[in-house]
Formats: structure tokens, C-alpha cells, sequence
């Protein structure tokens, strides 16, 4: 895939649209593209997370690490692992290829240097994610009252 290919397809991922085109550019040009086959796994839960993964073709089973009651599929424009690009943590779940697939892998370390060279698709990203938590809060509180009732 070209540059330009890349970016398009950066500029799909809801959270990464808000970083703008010169950041997206920025992020296609440092970060690399992995290919796996059929049950090739892209992590395993409990691996060090130091990057984000936007899959560019096929899927990817995402599952919990409690006997694989938690899964989704991942397809062509998904965010694998976004809290990674932000933060050093355990992976909490395992992500296996379901078919030939290819992934944009975006190191922390890459996003951080995009962010302090933007500060303006910082903030808009930092105000995505709050609201994401008051969103999460609310829910979880609606949740606890109706368990309540």
C-alpha cells in the first residue's frame, strides 16, 4: 500500500481522525506493516502492549482471557489496542488472524512523538477520551441503579 493508501485508511479509525492530516501522515510514514496468516496470533494476553494495530485487511478474533466468553472480530479499519499507544500495560486479551491479514503497527513511542508535535490533536484527543469515560460512568451508573431497583 502507498503513503497516501495508509493515510486514507488511518483517517477511517474514529479516534485516529482526530489527530488531522499532517499527524496521520506522520503516523503512516514511522509505522510498519505486518502481514500473518490463518491462526497467527498478533498478541496474547498478558504480553507487554507497546503499540496500536489498525488491521488493513482481514480479521483478527479478539478474545478475553476467560475461556473465550468475551470475543469480537476485528476487521479492515479496526483499532486494535488503542490504551497501548497511550499507556505501558499487560495486553488483557489475545488477538489470533482469522483469515490472511495485514496490520498497521503504530508504536507507542511513534503516537507520543505525533501528539507532542501537535498539540492541538492532543487535546482533541484527550477531550475525545474524557468524554468516552463520561459516557462509560453514565452507563455504569444507569446499570447500578436499575440492579438496585
Amino acid at each position: 500500500m502507498s503513503i497516501e493508501d495508509d493515510v486514507a485508511l488511518l483517517e477511517r479509525v474514529p479516534t485516529l481522525r482526530l489527530l488531522g492530516d499532517a499527524s496521520l501522515r506522520m503516523l503512516a510514514i514511522g509505522s510498519d506493516q505486518h502481514v500473518y496468516a490463518r491462526g497467527d496470533v498478533l498478541f496474547s494476553a498478558g504480553d507487554t502492549a507497546d503499540a496500536g494495530y489498525v488491521v488493513q485487511r482481514g480479521s483478527f478474533k479478539i478474545s478475553a482471557d476467560d475461556a473465550g466468553s468475551h470475543e469480537i472480530i476485528a476487521q479492515p479499519g479496526a483499532l486494535i489496542g488503542e490504551l497501548a499507544l497511550l499507556l505501558a500495560m499487560p495486553r488483557p486479551s489475545t488477538a489470533v488472524a482469522q483469515e490472511y491479514s495485514s496490520v498497521i503497527r503504530i508504536g507507542r513511542g511513534l503516537f507520543q512523538r505525533v501528539l507532542e508535535a501537535d498539540p492541538a490533536a492532543a487535546v482533541r484527543l484527550r477531550d475525545e477520551f474524557a468524554a468516552r469515560t463520561t459516557r462509560i460512568a453514565s452507563e455504569i451508573s444507569k446499570a447500578g441503579a436499575k440492579l438496585g431497583s
